[in-house]
């Protein structure tokens, strides 16, 4: 089967909460375009209610960092949400999904490389690493009633939240609109009466045994903010959650509902992580934040707790799932949007099950959002640069165009400019990372200090932009006349 750019006349895709949505990456026709940007900010706030947010704040302590010093890390690490509102005007200028858009930047047969990896790898890591967080904190409170098997518990409460989260992904955008306004309002009140029980124990004089001063200093603030950019940087599939909104939606308020959405739960609640880190010992830390948590709540919010957990899990990769269902499909797979999520649900369930038998929450939390930059940060710096290029002007009709020749195919199917840059921005991020069992060459010379995201990002969208221009930057048969007034269109 082959993807169309529109239906055929015997399809009819419906964006309802009460029925399954059949549509793909198809392209939504502006009749059937609805919602205000407003509405994404409970579509990213609701995913970003986490108690890995937890997770990621006891890390600033356990870095070294004193509470202070982890409080301005984490707003700092904050920041990149801005990307992600960026990237998300494109979904309405488009029409389609990111994971099309991106066929702009890298050519078509090069964007089915780039999304096979990055819609396919970074979804299974982030897919394992939330149902990771609820296996373990769903089998510790069953553990406290004396159902204590360490291997069929955690895997049974894996296999029950993946289930209902592919049933969210099958109903796709109609119910992700409509739901997630209860969803966060739920959350925030469990997440804000566990904060009650955790200030008593915050020690607000902490200091480490040992500060930190000059270098040593500034390798720990950097991997911070490495750990906690990571998470905005892999959102490059926002367009999907905003392509059902009419064109003419102002590009300001999509920015601004979709990077605040993300951004304020996401750091206030790492700020409580880190405040909880001050309060517990590190033995209660190495154990899991899951299980210091359940330590100091009452038995009946430590229950509150845990569903909480859940319902964010799902609702974080349900959103997850419905991207990679059409990433899948952006690759040239020739296979429906609802079997495309039952498949990517299937993956990233087998691999949190072996997490679940292998590591710990923190540390399988802050090694894989490390490595994930080299792949991110580039990726988002590309489209990001991209959208500035071009200023927001995409032509829907034009990304389906697969033909040899066509504007999108530049040389061999290969963008010079977007190949080049991701490459070597990800070589550029390696260089100057620095984690517990890699330290790149840039990293090592600055004892530690990790300068991943910047050196990645930077190289990225400097020579994405300056190939771009040039006349590698286009095939003959397919110039992109980034100076053109007009957008471009189809006769």
């Amino acid at each position: 089967m082959t993807r169309t750019a529109t239906t055929t006349d015997d399809e009819v895709f419906v964006d309802s909460a009460g029925q399954p949505e059949t549509r793909g990456i198809e392209l939504i026709a502006e009749a059937d375009r609805h919602g205000r940007p407003r509405d994404l900010f409970f579509v990213w706030a609701a995913p970003n209610v986490s108690v890995l947010n937890f997770t990621i704040g006891a890390t600033m302590i356990t870095l070294g960092l004193t509470l202070w010093q982890a409080v301005l890390v984490i707003l700092v690490g904050s920041l990149p949400w801005i990307f992600t509102g960026i990237v998300a005007i494109a979904g309405p200028a488009a029409g389609t999904s990111g994971s099309v858009i991106s066929r702009a930047m890298y050519g078509i047969l090069g964007n089915r490389v780039l999304v096979a990896f990055t819609g396919w790898l970074i979804s299974a890591v982030f897919l394992a690493l939330n149902w990771l967080a609820s296996s373990f904190m769903g089998a510790d409170l069953l553990a406290r009633i004396g159902l204590t098997n360490p291997v069929v518990w955690p895997i049974a409460v894996t296999v029950i939240v993946s289930a209902i989260t592919v049933v969210v992904a099958v109903y796709g955008h109609g119910l992700i609109l409509r739901a997630y306004t209860g969803v966060t309002v739920f959350l925030l009140v469990v997440f804000l009466a566990v904060t009650a029980f955790v200030l008593p124990h915050v020690d607000w004089t902490y200091r480490p045994a040992q500060e930190l001063h000059g270098v040593p200093l500034w390798a720990a603030v950097t991997i911070g903010i490495t750990l906690l950019a990571s998470t905005p940087l892999s959102y490059s599939n926002s367009p999907d959650l905003a392509r059902y909104l009419p064109a003419s939606a102002s590009p300001a308020r999509i920015v601004a509902a979709t990077a605040f959405g993300g951004a304020v739960p996401s750091a206030f609640f790492t700020i409580v992580g880190a405040l909880l880190a001050t309060g517990v010992t590190r033995t209660q830390l190495d154990a899991g934040i899951d299980v210091a948590l359940l330590d100091l709540l009452p038995a009946w919010l430590g229950v509150f707790l845990v569903i909480g957990v859940v319902v964010n899990t799902i609702s974080l990769n349900g959103m997850t799932v419905y991207s990679s269902s059409m990433a899948l499909q952006a690759i040239g797979i020739p296979i429906r949007r609802i079997p495309s999520a039952v498949v990517v649900g299937a993956i990233g369930t087998a691999l949190t099950i072996y997490l679940v038998l292998s590591t710990s929450l923190l540390e399988a939390v802050n090694l894989m959002l490390q490595f994930l930059v080299i792949v991110t940060g580039p990726a988002m710096a590309v489209f990001v640069t991209d959208i500035a290029l071009r200023r927001n002007r995409y032509d829907g009709l034009d990304l389906f165009d697969e033909r040899r020749g066509a504007r999108f195919w530049y040389t061999g199917g290969f963008s010079a400019a977007g190949m080049t840059a991701v490459i070597v921005g990800g070589v550029a991020t390696a260089l100057g990372l620095s984690t517990t069992v890699w330290s790149g060459a840039i990293s090592t010379a600055m004892n530690g200090v990790d300068l991943s995201v910047e050196l990645g990002m930077i190289v990225s969208a400097v020579l994405y932009a300056v190939i771009q221009k040039s006349p590698l930057g286009a095939a003959a048969s397919s110039p992109l006349a980034l100076s053109d007034k007009t957008p471009h269109t189809r006769k």
